[in-house]
């Protein structure tokens, strides 16, 4: 039984004694082979004579450890947990115990405390599988859409996102276009311009993009719809948000793809901006396609006719939202103020609600029942804005957007502060900085305004 319960390390000792107590082995070989003193082998050759290879095991084997947690603390560690910290990880209960209730332990004893328990999960156990899905079967049934962010021209220009239409019955790219970052309009663009070419797929599938998807569940106001699903509601084709990554694997894969062959050959070409790129991106979609295209399991074609007039388009694929027209004939419309002119059409518009359109290519409108009215914009504050919210996959042509007005910021928040040390006196030394006409500094506490 002693043979047994023996590690490895305690199974090699004994072997080794066996050989040392036969004469077999010298002192100083044994002791090289265990990496032991002398002295620490003739005391283990003592032990192993007298009571036999058992006496080679550790005398603590089979023993409490001296630090284990009595039973009741361990159980009222788990009740405080389960009352006051249910959805707490290992870690910051550990801290709150150690905190709040002077009951001090390792994060990984309560780690294995709580998994034994049931209150938390081990990283095998909450590890996700993503079962592969079936392609669809028809060309047109389903139209994977996503947009990458990526350098497609190294260090010959900026990052910019390329959005990409796959066809996921068959793989092949339906439309490529490179934009300066994912954006309601941008997107408006390749939708068009893929509409024109192929009609309308029977859905597209995308991530949950603010621009495909309302992401706050509890908001309020609106119609719980984004203008993309919008247009695609008026043009009948349905928009589905994946849960995952995994989910949407299709074009992901397209992205990683295109991310390797297509900058190499967009350096190849010698190609450094986004309108060589887009006009060199037809060539590589149909070579493209001839390589990578598979064969639907149907040939049957689901895409369909537009149910609108191609000239009407434009009035599907824009910004469009309802303002309500007050008592001056007039509307708010992002930190504008919109003034109707005046005529008998206009003068029953108040207290009623007109609708506004803004176009692809910049073009706003305001229009009653389908006629457009004549207006003049005035714009009441244009300032710089310190808390607006921008997207993420935005961020990076905002920032660039913003760049020389940030920096103008910072150096005129430091003058001003500079004018205030001197009481209002006039400022002497001050470097010559050509401040832009356009910028004003407003009084203590304001804003920086553009005049």
């Amino acid at each position: 039984m002693g043979w047994v319960m023996m590690s490895e390390r305690e199974l090699k000792r004994v072997e080794v004694l066996a050989q040392l107590d036969d004469g077999r082995l010298t002192v100083d070989n044994a002791a090289k082979m265990l990496c032991l003193t002398r002295r620490q082998i003739f005391r283990l050759l003592k032990r192993y004579r007298q009571d036999g290879a058992s006496a080679i095991r550790h005398k603590s084997r089979g023993q409490a450890p001296n630090n284990k947690f009595h039973k009741a603390k361990r159980d009222f560690a788990l009740i405080l947990i389960k009352e006051q910290y249910p959805d707490f990880g290992p870690t910051l209960a550990a801290e709150m115990l150690a905190a709040h209730h002077g009951f001090t332990i390792s994060r990984e004893t309560l780690r294995k405390w709580m998994v034994e328990d049931g209150l938390w999960l081990s990283r095998k156990q909450r590890r996700q599988f993503h079962q592969p899905r079936l392609r669809r079967e028809c060309f047109g049934e389903l139209i994977q859409i996503d947009g990458s962010d990526h350098r497609w021209f190294e260090d010959r220009a900026g990052p910019c996102t390329l959005l990409v239409f796959i066809d996921d019955a068959t793989s092949t790219l339906m439309e490529l276009r490179f934009v300066k970052s994912e954006s309601t309009f941008s997107y408006f663009e390749a939708l068009e311009s893929y509409l024109v070419k192929h009609g309308r797929p029977v859905a597209f599938y995308s991530d949950k993009h603010t621009v495909f998807r309302v992401a706050k569940d509890d908001a309020k106001g609106g119609a719980r719809i984004t203008q993309f699903g919008r247009a695609l509601s008026e043009l009948n084709v349905e928009i589905l948000c994946a849960n995952s990554s995994q989910a949407k694997g299709r074009v992901e894969r397209a992205n990683r793809t295109l991310q390797d062959r297509l900058v190499k050959e967009l350096r190849l070409a010698d190609i450094s901006d986004m309108e060589a790129g887009n006009a060199y991106l037809q060539d590589f979609k149909e070579r493209h396609n001839a390589k990578f295209a598979k064969a639907p399991a149907k040939p049957d074609n689901l895409h369909r006719a537009l149910n609108v007039e191609p000239d009407r388009l434009a009035d599907v694929l824009c910004w469009r939202e309802n303002r309500y027209v007050g008592k001056q004939l007039t509307f708010s419309y992002e930190r504008k103020r919109i003034m109707l002119e005046e005529s008998d059409v206009t003068r029953g518009l108040v207290g009623k609600y007109v609708d506004t359109y803004a176009f692809v290519d910049g073009r706003f409108e305001v229009r009653s029942k389908g006629r457009s009215l004549p207006y003049k914009i005035f714009d009441m504050d244009q300032r710089v804005t310190h808390a607006a919210i921008t997207d993420n996959k935005r961020l990076g042509a905002v920032l660039e957007h913003i760049g020389p007005i940030g920096r103008f910021v910072r150096r005129t928040t430091l003058r001003k502060n500079f004018q205030r040390t001197q009481s209002g006196s006039p400022v002497s030394g001050w470097p010559d900085v050509q401040w832009p006409r356009n910028f004003a500094v407003g009084g203590p506490g304001m804003p920086i305004e553009v005049a």
